[in-house]
């Protein structure tokens, strides 16, 4: 047991916080104890789709106040990501308002014509125009980013594909994968952390999925709680070759640690 106080925490959203736009009992107590606490916090989702100001906007409609700046997207990541690599380049961006804005926001310039990369994030619309382009400029040598590797999303009318099976279809046709940022990938956790200054030894990371937020909290060397209010059911952990720090059974029994070990 690592009786260290937590100085940081990072949260997934999806499956912690919230069920679509539903509060998941105990949610809106554990955002005001980390408020309280002054402690430095990141909500973390690898949906791309949105800014952080339209998830902002989406916790408040669900009791929950979260400011911008604590809010980590796949996006954000991923334009952080090609500001270091290459800043100033250009990309052919097949994505929603989340990820053109983030790319906007670090100078890339948008382009069809021999872009550094072609970067794929979600969108509820993928074009089959946008896609073939985005084959053809990865066939032709740009170079293939992806926010995040999740198959499938949930909608209101069921399961609707995702970055990860466009990717896989560009994949497909090319023969080249795209290096994914979003979750498993531990670099959406360490970028994150350096966005608050924050140290891996004093951070937790909560997820409800043992194979993207677990792993990659492991990976970038933080301790984690797995909740059973999403994707993993707690007797489904003993099949993973690796362990979270705690399992519980929602973000309720979290509250009463907030400025405390584990």
């Amino acid at each position: 047991m690592d009786t260290r106080p937590i100085e940081t925490w990072l949260t997934d959203m999806d499956g912690v916080l919230v069920h679509e736009d539903v509060p998941i009992p105990g949610a809106q107590e554990f955002v005001e104890a980390l408020k309280a606490s002054g402690l430095p916090f990141q909500v973390l989702t690898n949906n791309s789709i949105f800014t952080p100001r339209d998830l902002r906007a989406r916790l408040l409609g669900s009791g929950m106040d979260v400011p911008e700046e604590s809010i980590w997207t796949s996006a954000l990541a991923t334009a952080q990501f090609l500001h270091d690599q290459r800043p100033g380049g250009t990309a052919y961006v097949v994505g929603e308002a989340g990820l053109t804005t983030a790319m906007h926001d670090i100078g890339y310039v948008m382009t069809d014509r021999d872009p550094d990369y072609v970067v794929l994030g979600e969108t509820r619309t993928y074009s089959f125009e946008a896609i073939t382009r985005a084959i053809r400029l990865v066939d032709g040598g740009a170079r293939f980013i992806a926010t995040n590797p999740d198959v499938s999303g949930p909608s209101q009318h069921g399961m609707l594909p995702a970055t990860g099976s466009v990717a896989a279809l560009i994949s497909t046709a090319t023969g080249r994968r795209p290096y994914f940022i979003g979750k498993p990938n531990p670099l959406m956790m360490r970028t994150a952390l350096n966005r608050v200054n924050a140290h891996s030894e004093t951070t937790v990371m909560i997820g409800d999925r043992m194979d993207t937020d677990i792993i990659s909290g492991l990976e970038a060397g933080l301790r984690t709680v797995l909740v059973a209010t999403g994707s993993t059911r707690p007797d489904e952990v003993e099949r993973f070759p690796y362990r979270p720090t705690m399992v519980c059974d929602s973000i309720a029994d979290l509250v009463g640690l907030v400025g405390k070990g584990l």
